[in-house]
């Protein structure tokens, strides 16, 4: 009998235009981590939704190739950590780790100075950037489409407070620790969350672009980046929608 809760294979997102992928199976979620450019392609929930929606299409923009996670280095020494593009420098990976309950695969950026881990567990996923190209800095961004498509009855929690916020309430400033946001879709039972396992006192943005994405930063205000060291986030989803049950859920994954 097979009990494993995170399976690996490789094989293709066709979904993203026939990309290359590790193709994590979960029982939380399935991820599609594009092989050449480092980034999730593609993240479905138990219903087969991508709430991500990345497109290699050139020109398509925020309705495809903007997307996906952690889309962490942009014209930083490089473009790194975005699943392929017409943009995207191009990173090697090696499996470290292939278990039952645990995948690390580890990319390292095409000139070497920059190193991503990836950590796939029963109920989410996790970013680390271990390696920063000295004198740069990265940002950690969800640009991708609650429920499968962004809508004006889209909603997200933050740290910052209880209240459900519009789709186009724009969030500025820093949020208070534990850091998350999460964003959810009325159709749905669930939100994904993005969580910042360290706190810091950098700006973390979003706001809808276009009414074809969101766009959500950790150490992001505009253009501007902020991380410099080694640091961890979370991307996943929850099966509530209620904010107390998302707060702690998502507040227990810093203990």
């Amino acid at each position: 009998m097979d009990t494993a809760s995170v399976h690996l294979v490789e094989g293709s997102d066709l979904s993203a235009g026939d990309l290359l992928c590790y193709i994590i199976s979960t029982p939380t979620a399935t991820y599609y981590l594009e092989k050449e450019g480092g980034g999730l392609s593609s993240m479905l929930d138990v219903d087969g939704i991508d709430w991500l929606g990345f497109h290699k299409k050139k020109g398509s923009e925020s309705k495809g190739e903007y997307r996906g996670f952690p889309n962490a280095i942009y014209k930083e020494d490089g473009s790194f950590f975005h699943a392929k593009n017409v943009a995207t420098d191009v990173s090697t990976s090696v499996l470290k780790i292939d278990s039952a309950n645990h995948v690390r695969i580890v990319f390292t950026s095409g000139n070497g100075k920059w190193v991503g881990r990836w950590d796939f567990y029963p109920d989410r996923c996790s970013f680390t950037m271990d390696k920063i190209s000295e004198g740069y800095k990265y940002w950690i961004l969800y640009e991708g489409v609650p429920g499968g498509q962004l809508d004006k009855t889209d909603f997200w929690y933050s740290s910052k407070d209880e209240a459900p916020h519009s789709i186009d309430e724009k969030q500025k400033d820093d949020l208070p620790g534990p850091e998350w946001i999460a964003f959810g879709d009325e159709k749905s039972p669930r939100m994904i969350y993005i969580s910042h396992h360290e706190d810091d006192l950098y700006p973390d943005r979003y706001y809808n672009m276009r009414d074809e994405m969101t766009v959500f930063g950790f150490g992001r205000d505009g253009g501007a980046k902020f991380l410099d060291t080694p640091q961890s986030f979370s991307i996943g989803f929850v099966e509530a929608t209620d904010y107390e049950l998302v707060a702690q859920y998502v507040g227990s994954l810093n203990n």
